[in-house]
């Protein structure tokens, strides 16, 4: 507000006074016109002179302006006019031509100046939020940009009216959701701005779906092959998810890093990239980076790894890493984010190193990688990248350790030559005359050996053939007779670092080093120690002086002329324990040890400063000081520090053995809460299959309670049947007797009469014959079995002749009797004078009786025959009903042995449930006792019983 007024008042060296009064009159205008046509002319006015005028229109008409967005809400077109003149005011996005004589500085100073004014009163930003909403086009659009400008000038400040604004981000979020494509990507830009270093804004923006829709509009795009549009939201996409863990997870979690794979399609014609193309793939890139950055909090980083391993990302990524035609700096990008992806993932290493380069024959990626990188003709950058990935192939990969220290080992060499090692290769880049070379295979081949003493000792056995005609050296002491040569500088610096890494905590590696019958190693370090060089070899020689400190601290004292005690003696005399001490701690106070010390990424600004290692930093920090405290103890304390390092030993041995059984003890446990699990389920599964048995069970009871229930329906059914044909027997009987006449009965009674002698001369002529034929006794077993058969038919035809003989008789009494009437009636007949008169009323009588009863004899035959059909069909009935009784019998019967075999299975699952009970018990799992429910079961078949006992 100073600087305003001091612009305002001072003497007129801003636009000319006719500007300044027109702006004025359109002020007044604005402020005090009641026609809304003539504010929306005097506003449009200001528009036209906001550019040229930025100052005077500024200070005069903010405030008019601010009040027309207030009050004019309702018209779109003096809305828009307003939005676009502050835009014009506050935004420093200026031509060239249009910023007269005003340096950058004071454009930007204006800018800030006049944001300040605007966001001073937060109902402003409040009111712009609630423009942006309005759909239409010349309202929303110099809405955005407008915001957009405000968050560039004073970015925290809005972003915190933003923040406590009711539903501000989420207004914000609808403008990637707009069809208008200008308004979608200029809400990119204000996204960009809204985002940046604010961890809440990021996290709600992330929370509102913003990574489904940029990831939307990036496949509209085109992915990769898209404008510039793609890149803002790679921008944008950036902001979100660097160093905010929460939309990192979130993002993870959204399976959105599988949507990532179709970025890195490159194609098999990679010629012809445009600037645009390499710069969305690099922006790509480092999007990836960030997920799986080593500064992210170790489990987010191992899952987003893991997740990019089974998506393919990374197998994408190693296809563009060995493709040809790529840009330089998109290989370099690409080197580095397959690094950070494989880095301390053992799967993705293990993926990594089966890789192959396209190549006749085919060679390992990692191979074509070391080659890359110890020919000095390859850019500094690229020969960088590709170090850094061999350093992420090797942390906490003791498997891909050993592979690179196996290729260098006299067994695993190539005897015919065909192939080229990485071991090879790093020897050969330790020994060359380029010393980046030299260090960049110094430092690789020390990761190699990281925290793994199995394989510092391994290396022990290296030889290497120095020349012809002369016996081979070790590889220890070929790179100590390199030092005492007095090689470059950097050369140096990484083989001190490979020694000191070598040589630390290896007892073994300590003693071949100072056991050298060549030349004594100690004495040239102590030599380059003692001497003042100049500052540039201080480096040199506080690395030495941490070689010769590890030499005695890692000392097992195994060789007598080179116990800790005579080197002590040693450095006392011909340096002195201050000057050790200061050469010591002048490595920790190198610029170059702090740069490397902060992320483990070579970068370096160019190949001089690519001195330290950030592994390297680690372990001169550890071991420092403690050297230094090594330096000035005593024998005594030294046998007192020996006796507690063995306890130490011991207490370390016995810590690793109680580690192993309880890690045995922790795999045990898994397998029992996997066995556990099984139980559980498979006890949840005979659960489920009692109940369903139970409820089979309960079914087949109802099912047998209805059976036995329709049994006895028709049981009674059948016993009523049966008292029918008994009536309709009778009546039959009755009938019979009533319509059959006696000669009927007489024949019957001849035909049994001569039948009865028939048999009585078969009975007679089968006596004879067994009379005679007495000698086979099976014929005459036959023969009395056929007698008794015969006697048996006798004595049935005698029955029937008795009771016919009786019906016989009963109707001969009945014959009599009716003579006797008629014998009654002739004298009457003949005695009386009315005789014949009465004798033919007689016969007429009986005419018409005998009429009658042949009418009767009729309706009773044919009623015969209706019984008789009746009689068939209840016959029929009842043969069906006995076969239905004899399929239900057999139903249940099979129903009992099925209920049987239930019981049975019951019993055995039974059995199964208490052991898998008494076992579960056995393992401390807790069992819910299961009494209520067989309780339950046997109140089921107390009431079962209770009903058939009713039944």
């Amino acid at each position: 507000m100073n600087f305003l007024r001091g612009v305002m008042g001072g003497p007129s060296a801003g636009p000319q006074p006719s500007g300044a009064d027109t702006i004025q009159k359109l002020c007044d205008r604005v402020a005090s016109s009641t026609l809304l046509d003539d504010r929306r002319d005097a506003v449009r006015a200001l528009k036209s002179l906001s550019k040229k005028y930025r100052l005077e229109v500024g200070i005069q008409a903010m405030e008019h302006l601010i009040h027309v967005l207030q009050t004019d809400r309702s018209d779109s077109e003096i809305i828009g006019y307003a939005l676009d003149t502050l835009y014009n005011v506050i935004s420093n996005d200026l031509e060239e031509e249009e910023q007269e004589e005003n340096s950058p500085k004071q454009v930007d100073d204006l800018g800030s100046q006049f944001t300040e004014i605007f966001i001073k009163q937060q109902e402003n930003v409040t009111l712009l939020l609630t423009l942006v909403e309005e759909f239409d086009f010349h309202v929303r659009w110099p809405g955005v940009k407008l915001l957009t400008s405000l968050l560039k000038q004073q970015g925290p400040q809005v972003q915190q009216i933003i923040l406590v604004s009711p539903m501000g981000v989420s207004r914000l979020m609808d403008l990637l959701a707009d069809s208008r494509e200008v308004i979608r990507n200029d809400g990119v830009l204000l996204l960009q701005q809204l985002t940046k270093s604010n961890a809440a804004i990021q996290k709600i923006v992330a929370f509102e779906n913003a990574f489904e829709r940029l990831l939307d509009i990036i496949t509209e795009e085109g992915n990769s092959d898209g404008g510039i549009v793609v890149e803002d939201c790679l921008l944008l996409l950036q902001n979100l998810l660097k160093n905010n863990n929460s939309n990192q997870n979130f993002f993870k979690e959204g399976s959105y890093i599988q949507r990532m794979k179709p970025w890195f399609e490159v194609g098999d014609d990679n010629c012809g990239w445009s600037a645009q193309k390499v710069t969305n793939l690099h922006l790509m890139l480092q999007l990836v980076r960030v997920l799986v950055s080593p500064t992210n909090p170790p489990g987010a980083t191992s899952s987003c790894q893991k997740a990019m391993f089974h998506c393919g990302l990374l197998q994408q990524l190693c296809t563009i890493l060995m493709a040809t035609g790529v840009p330089a700096d998109i290989l370099t990008e690409t080197i580095n984010t397959v690094s950070e992806v494989i880095r301390g993932c053992q799967m993705n290493q293990d993926y990594f190193a089966s890789v192959n380069a396209p190549s006749n024959p085919p060679r390992p990626a990692i191979v074509v990688l070391l080659m890359s990188m110890v020919n000095e003709r390859q850019p500094f950058v690229l020969r960088c990248a590709v170090l850094y990935c061999f350093q992420c192939f090797l942390y906490k990969n003791q498997k891909g350790q050993g592979e690179i220290v196996s290729t260098l080992l006299p067994s695993t060499i190539d005897a015919t030559g065909n192939s080229v090692s990485a071991g090879q290769l790093l020897c050969g880049g330790l020994f060359s005359t380029d010393s980046l070379s030299n260090w960049c295979a110094a430092v690789a081949l020390a990761h190699a050996l990281q925290e793994n003493a199995t394989l510092k000792e391994q290396l022990l056995r290296v030889q290497l053939a120095t020349s012809i005609g002369n016996p081979p050296v070790s590889l220890l002491q070929q790179c100590t007779n390199i030092l005492s040569q007095g090689s470059k500088v950097q050369t140096r610096v990484g083989l001190l670092m490979l020694l000191c890494t070598w040589l630390s905590n290896c007892s073994i590696a300590v003693t071949h080093f100072l056991h050298n019958p060549a030349n004594v190693p100690f004495v040239s370090l102590t030599w380059q120690i003692a001497e003042n060089l100049g500052e540039e070899e201080q480096l040199v020689q506080g690395l030495c002086a941490l070689l010769l400190g590890i030499s005695i601290y890692y000392n097992d004292n195994s060789l007598e002329n080179y116990r800790k005690e005579k080197l002590k003696q040693l450095i006392e005399k011909r340096i002195g324990r201050e000057n050790f001490i200061e050469k010591l701690g002048f490595i920790s106070k190198h610029e170059l040890y702090s740069r490397a010390a902060q992320k483990p990424q070579p970068s370096f600004s160019s190949p001089d400063h690519m001195m330290f290692d950030h592994e390297f930093t680690k372990l001169v920090k550890e071991l420092e000081g403690v050297i230094s405290k090594a330096i000035y103890k005593s024998s005594e304390e030294d046998k007192k520090e020996e006796e507690v390092k063995k306890t130490l030993e011991q207490h370390d041995n016995i810590v690793t053995h109680y580690k192993k059984v309880i890690r045995e003890q922790d795999q045990e446990l898994e397998e029992l809460k996997q066995q556990v699990n099984t139980l559980k389920s498979q006890n949840e599964q005979l659960q489920a299959t009692v109940t369903q048995q139970v409820s089979q069970i309960q079914q087949h009871k109802d099912q047998y309670n209805l059976l036995k229930v329709q049994l006895g329906k028709d049981t009674q059914h059948h016993n009523s049947h049966s008292d029918t044909f008994q009536m309709n027997g009778i009546q039959l009987e009755e009938v019979s007797k009533l319509k059959e006449e006696l000669e009927e009965w007489k024949n019957k009674h001849e035909l049994l009469q001569g039948q009865l002698r028939e048999k009585d001369s078969l009975i007679e002529k089968l006596k004879l014959e067994m009379g005679t034929e007495q000698s086979s006794q099976t014929s005459n077993s036959g023969g009395l079995e056929h007698s008794n058969e015969l006697q048996r038919e006798l004595e049935m035809l005698r029955n029937q002749i008795q009771l016919q003989s009786a019906e016989i008789a009963k109707l001969q009494t009945e014959n009599q009797k009716l003579q006797v009437m008629n014998a009654a009636v002739d004298p009457v007949l003949g005695d009386s004078s009315t005789a014949a008169a009465k004798n033919s009323e007689l016969e007429g009588r009986l005419v018409q009786e005998v009429k009658e009863l042949k009418n009767e004899v009729k309706a009773l035959s044919e009623e015969k025959v209706s019984l008789k059909q009746h009689l068939d069909s209840s016959n029929s009935t009842v043969a069906i009903l006995q076969d239905e009784k004899s399929k239900l019998q057999q139903e249940v019967a099979e129903s009992k042995k099925e209920q049987d075999d239930l019981l049975v299975l019951l019993a055995d699952q039974d059995q199964k449930l208490s052991a898998l009970k008494n076992k579960l018990k056995d393992l401390g799992v807790p069992v819910e006792d299961e009494d209520d429910i067989e309780s339950g079961d046997q109140a089921d078949e107390d009431e079962d019983g209770d009903e058939e006992e009713q039944d």
